[in-house]
């Protein structure tokens, strides 16, 4: 049985306190960062890059660190963010040419890859890939933005990757990222989730460990 995540989104962190935010919610119970990377141009908007991760790894953070590409092309960039330790890269299918090489080459630098796929990308990219993955992140929001609404649809196609993971026989996480609440983590879970991204839901709401504590005790009841 897969042990189940809480991945704070940094992206909703206060940026002038960076590592004391992420020190904070790892004491506060969260298992991995969740770092968003977004260039202006794959998606609407700009945030962070390796120098950012690198830093977090200089001031101290040893928790997984799970970097989700939000760009436009991917292998450019890949090898600064495993130099910066990046434990987790996954990237979308339309910001690389040649999926399976850019999988290949994270797993090859003794990162764990994996592909993310937006609310509108249809599955088939997992089709011939599924050796080479150590997550699948889908995501429930369309990306370049924090503080969406969950969309609903998001949990039929959870089922449908379960059910692949499932039958592939492979150790793959299954992620999901966009307007994840404490009111809505059961049915997520549910639904075949053990990877949880929040943001807004997190930070900025005070008490860290009373939310992350919150959000296990509705997972325990899916």
């Amino acid at each position: 049985m897969t042990e189940n995540w809480i991945a704070p989104s940094i992206l909703s962190a206060d940026f002038a306190r960076l590592g004391e935010e992420v020190d904070n919610v790892l004491a506060a119970g969260a298992d991995v960062v969740h770092f968003d990377v977004m260039d202006n141009h794959f998606v609407p908007n700009l945030t962070i890059g390796p120098l950012v991760c690198s830093a977090l790894r200089k001031h101290g953070v040893t928790a997984p660190i799970d970097v989700h590409l939000m760009i436009e092309p991917v292998d450019r960039i890949i090898p600064d963010f495993i130099e910066a330790g990046a434990s987790y890269i996954t990237f979308h299918p339309e910001g690389s040419v040649h999926i399976d090489r850019t999988l290949q080459m994270i797993r090859d630098a003794g990162c764990k890859a994996g592909l993310v796929f937006n609310p509108g990308t249809p599955l088939h990219h997992l089709d011939h890939v599924m050796d080479r993955l150590d997550m699948i992140l889908l995501m429930s929001v369309n990306p370049g933005f924090g503080g969406q609404s969950f969309i609903p649809s998001a949990l039929d196609k959870l089922r449908e990757v379960r059910k692949k993971i499932d039958a592939s026989g492979h150790d793959i996480r299954l992620e999901i990222d966009g307007g994840v609440k404490i009111d809505n983590i059961r049915e997520i879970k549910a639904a075949g989730a053990d990877t949880f991204v929040a943001g807004s839901a997190i930070f900025g709401k005070g008490d860290y460990k009373a939310i992350i504590d919150e959000m296990r005790s509705e997972m325990a009841k899916a």
